[in-house]
């Protein structure tokens, strides 16, 4: 089990569909974005715990490689629903 550490100090289970959601929100194509949650989760199936920093990252990185509109679009949803820099 892997778990993510969130920005508030909370521990919680990493749950792939967060991110298949998330992608979908930035303009992925559904297939795409279950096709990026399972090599996330892949990769960290090595690891136990995780910060939502890294793994926003590692996602946005891997956005950028297919399609860097998708990236911007995660950025500016970030922004603007999750107040975020």
């Amino acid at each position: 089990m892997i778990i993510i550490k969130k920005r508030d100090g909370k521990k919680e289970q990493f749950i792939p569909e967060k991110i298949v959601v998330s992608s979908i929100k930035a303009g992925v194509p559904p297939g795409v974005a279950r096709e990026l949650a399972k090599k996330i989760e892949a990769q960290l199936s090595d690891l136990s715990e995780m910060s939502t920093t890294e793994l926003r990252d590692m996602i946005l990185n891997m956005l950028s490689e297919k399609n860097p509109e998708w990236k911007e679009n995660w950025l500016a949803y970030d922004k603007s629903v999750k107040k975020r820099r």
